[in-house]
């Protein structure tokens, strides 16, 4: 089969989708009013709460919600063959992601731009939100220890994307300088700072001198560095402190300084990458040999656990946290919420179905691919190397050459896996300073104490369970829940709205039935990990971490999931007034 027509038929549903299903949902179920005051305006202070050019604030909304888990996922979905993973990704965001991402942003500017977790405090109660904050504390710290363990392998893997990644720091700074204090246009600095990074990537493919390749300063991968660590594992720490100290710095820092303009650019790599890939296919026009559903897929049912495996790319609940936590405090207009939240969502499946083409024809033969994709745990593990192998042969079709391909790909993952990293600590440093707020424990209202609490928390998490990959497994064991807890939030996300749209007298199938569908899955596929697999009551060995947190996810799901359902069929009359 030519991987030209999954390119087609992905982009036009996404395409249609956008054009008239989120149209429709902006004007009849969200009713959008372009005079509504936004939080940005209302409580306007420079730091969190800044108006921001639609197009910028799309920059930053999705390269905070991308990352790499929209590539990883799908990388490791198509062991179950391409077709079930080709479905979700274009149904699951047009769909799904689409209303849940507008959705949030949405709600989240009718509540003074505050998160879905205090949200929840006025929908449904108190104790439903102080349940909701744990599970977006949890997941939040979470992803900054999967994302960091991605980075940091990363780095230790492909060195010359080092240096591109860390320029770009400088370049956005200045960037956010020349912007919001002299007044200049973004787009024509984004742009400069964008060659300059590829121009870097050329030349440390090329250079070795350019590359940071710690794993040779130690003296090589099998050499004993320090502390009973050999020069792999010493990389992989020194890169976990570097990024957390980035994390705090970036995390604490005014948007406009860092995180905007940073998005901005890599919302630029991002068109840049899509576009190299898309018309690297179009040229090479490459046979999908993968099988369209792979019948020796037997270790690990595809349904239900394809679809937590495919969380971002389809449906996200980090999303949500991105939405009320940082995109809702820089909105302008709020008829902007449809470019920003829904159309991110769409760029986030543009994304995941590339990720799935590269994959699936990059193997010469379907016996190559197999023989890759042997076992679920084999695709786990390889997954995002195939997908950058995969996604460099695509861009030679444009005659760049492969090893510059690669390092180019794996720059453009580093930067989305960063912008989602030092988002995610933000977001955590709010959530704490919540908590703090909630029962009186005025430390950890206070910046730099919940930033610390955040940093060191995630840091130890990627560092110190031990597990199959020796040292620093801790990102790698997580993976599983991180898939279950996100579309666990994504459920609860859309449970939300469902409750508001229904108060306003609005039809709220729209994220109901999204939502049954979101919950049925990832619940059942909870139950399956939690007390079948990670107990050790089935025949996997227990995994006591997993088997802690998930199960307590899942026993505050379920009881978030009562009083929400309570509040739900309740009769509240319709209110007057813009907010809510």
């Amino acid at each position: 089969m030519n991987s030209i027509w999954l390119a087609v038929i992905g982009m036009t549903v996404f395409a249609i989708g956008y054009r008239f299903y989120s149209k429709w949902v902006a004007e009849k179920i969200y009713r959008l009013d372009p005079n509504y005051v936004t939080p940005a305006h209302k409580f306007k202070d420079g730091v969190d709460f800044v108006p921001t050019n639609k197009k910028v604030l799309w920059g930053h909304h999705f390269t905070s919600i991308a990352g790499a888990a929209p590539i990883v996922g799908p990388a490791i979905a198509v062991y179950w063959g391409w077709l079930p993973a080709f479905l979700w990704v274009i149904l699951g965001t047009v769909f799904a992601a689409g209303v849940h991402d507008f959705g949030t942003l949405v709600l989240s500017v009718r509540n003074k731009g505050q998160s879905v977790g205090t949200i929840t405090n006025r929908l449904i109660g108190k104790r439903a939100k102080m349940l909701f904050l744990f599970i977006i504390l949890v997941l939040v710290l979470m992803v900054n220890a999967v994302f960091a363990w991605v980075i940091s392998n990363l780095f230790v893997k492909f060195p010359a994307s080092v240096l591109p990644v860390f320029i770009q720091i400088p370049l956005a700074i200045w960037i956010g300088y020349a912007v919001y204090k002299r007044k200049a246009s973004m787009l024509v600095p984004s742009l400069i700072a964008l060659a300059v990074m590829y121009g870097t990537a050329v030349l440390a493919s090329r250079v070795p001198a350019l590359q940071i390749d710690l794993v040779s300063y130690f003296g090589g991968a099998e050499n004993n560095v320090l502390f009973g660590l050999n020069g792999v594992a010493m990389a992989f720490f020194i890169w976990i402190i570097v990024l957390m100290v980035y994390c705090y710095i970036a995390s604490t820092l005014p948007v406009w300084k860092l995180l905007q303009p940073r998005d901005y650019i890599n919302s630029h790599q991002l068109v840049v990458g899509l576009l190299i890939l898309y018309l690297g296919l179009v040229f090479l026009q490459p046979k999908v040999t993968a099988p369209a559903t792979n019948a020796a897929a037997s270790d690990v049912s595809w349904f239900p656990l394809l679809f937590i495996t495919i969380a971002c790319g389809a449906i996200s609940g980090f999303h949500g946290l991105v939405s009320s936590g940082t995109s809702s405090k820089q909105l302008d207009k709020e008829t902007d919420a449809r470019f920003v939240g829904y159309l991110g969502a769409v760029g986030e499946g543009v994304l995941a179905l590339i990720a799935i083409i590269a994959v699936v024809t990059f193997f010469s033969t379907q016996g190559e691919f197999l023989s890759t994709y042997s076992s679920f745990a084999a695709a786990s593990s390889g997954g995002l190397g195939v997908f950058i192998q995969g996604a460099a042969q695509l861009a030679t079709g444009v005659w760049i050459p492969a090893d510059i391909a690669s390092t180019i790909v794996s720059v453009i993952v580093v930067s989305f896996a960063a912008t989602t990293l030092d988002t995610s600590v933000r977001l955590m440093r709010y959530i704490i300073a919540e908590i703090g707020s909630e029962y009186n424990l005025k430390p950890l209202t206070k910046t730099h104490v919940a930033t610390t609490i955040a940093v060191a928390s995630s840091a130890a998490l990627v560092l110190l369970p031990k597990g199959p990959n020796g040292f620093g497994s801790g990102g790698y064991l997580l993976w599983p829940l991180f898939g279950t807890s996100n579309q666990l939030l994504a459920g609860i996300s859309l449970l939300l709205i469902s409750i508001w749209l229904k108060r306003q007298g609005r039809n709220y199938l729209v994220t109901f039935i999204p939502m049954v569908f979101v919950f049925f899955m990832t619940v059942w596929a909870m139950i399956q990990q939690v007390v079948f697999q990670w107990s050790g009551y089935g025949s996997s060995d227990a995994n006591m971490l997993l088997f802690i947190l998930g199960g307590m996810i899942l026993i505050f799901v379920f009881w978030i999931i009562v009083e929400a359902f309570s509040a739900f069929n309740k009769d509240h009359t319709p209110t007057l007034t813009q907010d809510m």
